[in-house]
This record gives C-alpha cells, sequence and structure tokens, in this order.
C-alpha cells in the first residue's frame, strides 16, 4: 500500500463531515440523569465509558457517570447494515468522482474514513461524549497510513475524538508516533498485561484494553472449563502493570476493561482505570441491584481461573495472559537504547525475536493467517496446540490474530454494503 491523498481533497472531507456539526462542549453533562451505582464506580476510579455506536441502545443507559462511547469496525458496521448512512454513502462517492486519480481501494478507504467521522461526531453531538473512532483494517499494518488517517480523524474533532489503532508491530510503532505529537491513542486489541506492558513502554498510548470477554469464550468455547475469571485475571495482571509503569514514571497509560459479557464482571473488576461496557452489561449491573456502598476496590484481587483439572495450563500457554516476564522487560531495556524512529514494523519483530521473545510479535504464515480467520472470533485449541505447547506462539498472540481477523471480517462486510449502495 503506498499512495497520498490529495491535500486539497482532505481538507474537502474535513469540511464535508463537519458541516453542520454543533457540538455542546461540556454543557450537557449535568441535563442527564444520574444512577448511585455509577456514582459509587467512578468515586473508585473508574471511569464508565458504553461499548456501542447505536444512539439508541447508548441513550438507553446514558447518565452523567459516562463520558465515552467506544466504536469499531464490528459496531459501525451495524448501523451501516440499517441503510440509515446509504444517502450520506453517494454523497460521499459524488465528492470522491472529482478525482478520478483515485484507485477503488482508496475511494473506499474515503468513505469508510467519512462514515466513521460522521458518525463519531453524531455520538459527539448527542452525548457530548469522548469517542473512540477505529481506522480502516486495511492500515493495520502500514505505518505511514495508519499514522496519516489517526491525524486526519483528530483533526475532525480534537476535542473529542480518541483514535482506536489496533495491536500490530506497525500499530506500535504509529502509536508511538502518535502519542509523542499529543494523539490521544487507544490501542485496541489486547489481550494480556505483557502485551499491555510492551504496548505502554514502546508507544505510551492512553489506553490500552483487555477485551476480558474473549478470554473466558476461548477457554469455555474449547470446552477446557467454564472459563469464569480468566478475562478478569488478566485485566488486573494488566491494571497493575500499567500502574507500576505510571509510578516508575515510564508511562502515563490507562487500562481499559473491554469486552464485558455479565453484569457481575463489572462489580468485580471495580476500580480499574476503564470500563466500557456493552449497554446489555450496563442493564445487567442495573438489574442487580448491588447496594453502592458494599462495591468496593478489586483491583487488588486475585482471581482463580475456572479451568478444568485435566488441563495442562503451561501446554496452552495461560501464562502469557497475567506474566510479564524478565526477558520481556530486558528486551525493552535494551529497546530503549535503540532509535527506534528508524525501525520498521519487520525491524520490530526481529528485534524481539533476535532477544528470545518470539512469541509476542509472530510472524504469521499466510496458511495460519487464513486458518485462523476462518475459526471466527475464538479460535479453536486443535488447530493450534503444537505451536502453543512448542512456545512459538502466546495465547494471547493468537486472540490478537483472531480479533484482528474478526474485525477485518466485519470491515470487509461494511465494506460491500458500500458497494451495494454505490451499484443502485
Amino acid at each position: 500500500m503506498s499512495f497520498q491523498v490529495p491535500s486539497e481533497l482532505v481538507e474537502k472531507i474535513h469540511d464535508f463531515v463537519t458541516t453542520g456539526f454543533q457540538p455542546s462542549f461540556g454543557k450537557l453533562k449535568d441535563k442527564f440523569r444520574s444512577e448511585p451505582i455509577w456514582q459509587r464506580l467512578e468515586g473508585l476510579g473508574s471511569r464508565l465509558w458504553l461499548d456501542t455506536g447505536s444512539i439508541a441502545d447508548a441513550q438507553a443507559y446514558w447518565t452523567g457517570q459516562f463520558s465515552a462511547l467506544t466504536t469499531n469496525n464490528t459496531l459501525l458496521n451495524r448501523e451501516i447494515q440499517t441503510g440509515q448512512y446509504d444517502q450520506l454513502i453517494s454523497r460521499a462517492a459524488e465528492l470522491l468522482a472529482e478525482y478520478p486519480q483515485l484507485t477503488p481501494s482508496q475511494r473506499m478507504l474515503e468513505i469508510a474514513f467519512i462514515l466513521n467521522a460522521w458518525h463519531g461526531l453524531r455520538l459527539v453531538e448527542k452525548f457530548d461524549a469522548f469517542v473512540s473512532v477505529e481506522e480502516h483494517t486495511d492500515l493495520a499494518h502500514s505505518l505511514e497510513h495508519a499514522v496519516a488517517y489517526a491525524r486526519r480523524y483528530y483533526a475532525i474533532c480534537p476535542q473529542r475524538f480518541i483514535i482506536k489503532i489496533p495491536f500490530t508491530p506497525a500499530g506500535l510503532l504509529a502509536t508511538r508516533i502518535l502519542a509523542r505529537q499529543g494523539l490521544p491513542i487507544n490501542h485496541t486489541l489486547g489481550f494480556s498485561a505483557r502485551q499491555n506492558y510492551l504496548i505502554a513502554r514502546i508507544g505510551n498510548p492512553k489506553y490500552v484494553n483487555v477485551f476480558l470477554g474473549r478470554l473466558n469464550s476461548f477457554i469455555a468455547d474449547n470446552k477446557l472449563g467454564s472459563g469464569d475469571f480468566v478475562g478478569e485475571k488478566a485485566t488486573l495482571a494488566s491494571q497493575q502493570a500499567i500502574r507500576r509503569l505510571n509510578q516508575a514514571g515510564q508511562s502515563t497509560t490507562r487500562q481499559i476493561g473491554a469486552s464485558f459479557r455479565a453484569g457481575q464482571q463489572v462489580i468485580d473488576l471495580a476500580g480499574i482505570d476503564v470500563m466500557t461496557m456493552p449497554p446489555k452489561v450496563a442493564g445487567e449491573v442495573l438489574e442487580l441491584k448491588p447496594d453502592p456502598r458494599q462495591i468496593t476496590d478489586k483491583t487488588g484481587m486475585i482471581y482463580e481461573p475456572q479451568v478444568n483439572d485435566d488441563v495442562d495450563r503451561q501446554a496452552i500457554r495461560l501464562d502469557t495472559l497475567w506474566q510479564v516476564s524478565d526477558d520481556l522487560k530486558t528486551s525493552l531495556d535494551k529497546l530503549e537504547r535503540e532509535n527506534l524512529d528508524d525501525f520498521t514494523a519487520g525491524d520490530l519483530v526481529n528485534f524481539f525475536h533476535e532477544h528470545g521473545v518470539k512469541d509476542l510479535l509472530v510472524n504469521w504464515s499466510d496458511t495460519q493467517i487464513k486458518t485462523n480467520a476462518a475459526e471466527g472470533k475464538i479460535p479453536k485449541l486443535a488447530n493450534w496446540q503444537r505451536e502453543l505447547a512448542q512456545q512459538r506462539i502466546g495465547l494471547d498472540s493468537l486472540i490478537n490474530l483472531a480479533g484482528l481477523n474478526s474485525f477485518a471480517a466485519d470491515q470487509k462486510a461494511m465494506d460491500e454494503r458500500v458497494r451495494q449502495v454505490l451499484q443502485r
């Protein structure tokens, strides 16, 4: 991928997207109702976000304690598939028609950018929320273009937009550049303490994530146990690692707990920096009707993952979800003495392989990528037992690949909807 969007077109798209945008920065918070449960969690230090792109779903649970909304390729695809933006797609195509030099793939990237930015602004307008907007998955492995599109997103709404960059080698280097320039980056698709430790030390983004629900689902779907508390343990381990870095002055990153699947998980993780919960989960918390006074800080808890006794935890690399090895720390100490400004994504992968950490940033083969994509969000253990047992990959790196592939599948579905609209 090598192209540069004409600066004139960048300006036109900026103006196209922001025309009619009427924000109320800082003026709406007191107009929303309050909820004692959310007040208690906020008082324990947890910022509360809703994980949805749906205005209707967000409106049902939004209170003055919520401060942000997260969107992604999956959530935006759901909105696009409703047809509500078909007219916008046509208008965007008319704008792009003035630039015949653009290839079909470049046009698709621009339309996706317009849709993400437009929808994000609607969320800002409605809730005065900070909104995480995500780049097209085609940019996940392009350092140059990930940086360029992130800057364009930020320019659309610097007061409220947070830019999501996925956990890939190119994404790490892009995050490092952007965070140093002051852009608020939500480095997404993290699944372990060691991944987030790596991200925080290299990139120092505003936020890192643990998609805890997918970790629990991996155990349950592969019949290794109920999976309860696997994601919770990984989230708390990551939170503790991030806080230690912050206390040592090595990072200013905050931890997000993401991919909540049940209301009880919110209570079990009270005190983490940020919780982004789907509306369904927010509703379950309210249905539990916990006494706010009995909700306490859980960041010091050590949960026992519910995995069957006959499962070889070492063979499936369960430890990669919550352990930050000395080898990784030593490697990062050495990396900080390198000139990262000159590194490519390949250089970064090679560095860790040469320094004994080969299972974190993996050189996936085309066959492995296709196998993983066919499995869906949750990898099938049978296909990966050998690589895991031989420590060629980590469980966290495997589920990260599945996450990126699942987002790419939803991005593809959204792109196809755009094509269908334009063919009418």
